[in-house]
């Protein structure tokens, strides 16, 4: 089964390593803006260790011949090492955010978690049921994407209007 996955994990290694270079580059052109706004390199970094995340999670995937115990200890120890970052850097947000963007950022906080809670459940679900768990890691990828580009667009057009 975990074969079916080869190309899944090819394309979102891939996918991962591009968004990566794309936020060096916004981040490298709009330093000087980024670093006038409290809460604007920790939201690139976070992206930054988003897009990581997919990447060596992708890797290890692809390593073949792993037991599930190996691969879903190996998941679970990066779930909890990106969640602890997560939280970490939302709190730290969170609190430079003004009052008036609290309700705002929130929102960030909540895609944060989505992007962050699955790569812990799937290692736990490859380490009970085996590779069906594999499934699990799917949402957390997608919203890792969807929170990385989203804050890309951010550092490369939204600071400089």
């Amino acid at each position: 089964m975990i074969n079916e996955w080869h190309d899944f994990f090819v394309v979102t290694g891939g996918a991962a390593a591009a968004l990566t270079g794309l936020i060096f580059v916004g981040v490298s052109l709009n330093l000087t803006k980024i670093l006038s706004f409290t809460s604007l390199p920790n939201r690139a970094l976070l992206s930054l260790v988003l897009l990581l995340n997919i990447l060596i999670t992708s890797i290890l995937f692809l390593i073949p011949a792993q037991t599930n115990l190996i691969l879903g200890t190996e998941v679970l120890i990066i779930g909890i090492t990106l969640y602890a970052v997560i939280i970490r850097l939302d709190i730290s947000n969170y609190k430079s955010t003004p009052e008036k963007y609290k309700k705002q950022y929130r929102m960030h906080i909540f895609v944060d978690q989505f992007a962050g809670l699955p790569y812990l459940l799937c290692g736990l679900a490859i380490l009970y049921w085996g590779e069906k768990g594999i499934y699990m890691i799917v949402p957390g990828i997608l919203f890792s994407f969807f929170k990385a580009a989203f804050d890309a667009w951010v550092l490369l057009i939204e600071i400089n209007r």
